[in-house]
């Protein structure tokens, strides 16, 4: 697919946000992007070099729409890339990129911490239904991944920050580990974002990002991304699993997400203090066993996320509580400013435990396995937030 050049390319972020994928309406002149919930468009008089399953030409909602071509636009201005593919979730983009890229008989080494999906995806549907190799490996001992990276590997997928336990990985280091042997490397970035982190610049193949968090920051719609200057990769993305497995987005949540993206940059400054000074509090708390969020001192990752991140450390905190599992819930359920929810990167707080009966809970560093808790900074005073989470570790004895 052919890429509108970014004029602002060599503007700062901010900029970006604001100005990419933006234009006057032709038709009215308005100075905001319209919404087309059309599932159609008209044709060329011509019908002789249209291409049904091509995504060049505006004809059809699932092979591509207004809306979320505008959103592409504005996703590889954030991330300084060539391309990026706006598809319906941020499982969605994974599951495009994994499908596409890998075929029976491929190798593939991904973290033993993980995104939920991302373990489902590969401990279970892809090596039994497709006969791919799926191999777990402590990504943040580079020596086991050495070990784990075989002439044969396919794919090395990443998480850093990971999820939930916040760790970081070397992305440079993991990159040439990849190529040296062959691989390619994918990086979510889902919880560092590009106002933090940019892997494409660290040696990175692919880059995927939930939209539905830190970049549309409102609780309010899903969208995820695939980004990368692998221009003929993405094309292939893009015919075998946008328009021919139908993981298109819809332009009502490109619009969405393209409207929360304009500040961004701005949530993600204040998210970014926000969690650093919550952290720390945290960290001198009574009963809290401990705190994982990359910019402690004290955090055994922090050196390697001061060299590969930029602006902050992100909005997720992990901690855990010196008590059970029931005793956690209590907690979260007392809490009046944050709120018991899934997900991360929304305006508000949100606040998940991670339970100790978890199937994956002993593929965790083992301060994990116990009291776990995964909190996401919103936008709230850090006051209010630390005031609430003190009052409710008060209600329950804590």
């Amino acid at each position: 697919m052919s890429k509108k050049e970014n004029k602002f390319r060599n503007y700062h972020i901010g900029t970006q946000a604001i100005h990419t994928g933006t234009d006057y309406d032709m038709e009215t002149g308005a100075v905001r992007r319209p919404l087309h919930m059309a599932n159609s468009y008209k044709l060329p008089d011509d019908l002789s070099q249209v291409n049904y399953s091509s995504t060049d030409l505006l004809m059809y909602s699932r092979n591509g729409n207004a809306n979320q071509h505008w959103l592409e636009e504005r996703v590889a201005a954030l991330y300084d890339a060539d391309d990026a593919i706006v598809l319906a979730s941020g499982v969605a983009a994974l599951h495009a990129l994994f499908w596409t890229l890998l075929q029976t008989g491929d190798r593939v080494v991904y973290p033993n911490v993980s995104y939920m999906a991302v373990y489902r995806m590969f401990h279970e549907l892809f090596n039994n239904k497709f006969g791919v190799e799926t191999v777990m490996v402590d990504m943040t001992d580079l020596d086991a991944v050495r070990k784990a990276i075989t002439p044969g590997t396919r794919l090395v997928h990443i998480e850093t920050p990971d999820n939930p336990t916040v760790g970081v990985t070397d992305i440079e280091a993991i990159a040439k580990i990849a190529h040296e042997n062959g691989a390619i490397l994918s990086v979510d970035n889902t919880f560092a974002s590009p106002y933090n982190q940019l892997p494409l610049e660290l040696g990175a193949d692919f880059v995927v990002d939930s939209l539905t968090k830190f970049i549309n920051g409102h609780g309010d719609a899903q969208g995820g991304a695939i980004i990368s200057n692998d221009l003929d990769t993405m094309d292939r993305i893009r015919y075998e699993a946008q328009v021919n497995v139908g993981s298109v987005i819809s332009p009502f949540n490109a619009w969405q997400i393209f409207r929360g993206s304009a500040t961004f940059p701005l949530r993600m400054k204040r998210i970014n203090d926000s969690s650093l000074e919550i952290a720390k509090w945290l960290e001198q708390r009574e009963h809290v066993t401990f705190v994982s969020y990359p910019g402690l001192v004290s955090n055994k990752g922090h050196e390697l996320a001061k060299r590969q991140m930029r602006n902050g450390f992100g909005g997720v905190i992990s901690f855990g509580l010196e008590t059970d599992d029931k005793t956690i819930e209590k907690f979260c359920a007392k809490l009046k400013v944050v709120t018991f929810a899934v997900s991360l990167g929304h305006d508000e707080s949100l606040i998940f435990p991670q339970p100790s009966y978890d199937e994956r809970i002993n593929l965790y560093p083992e301060q994990f396995r116990k009291g776990f808790i995964r909190f996401s900074v919103g936008l709230e005073e850090p006051e209010d937030i630390i005031a609430d989470i003190d009052q409710a570790l008060r209600e329950v004895d804590l």
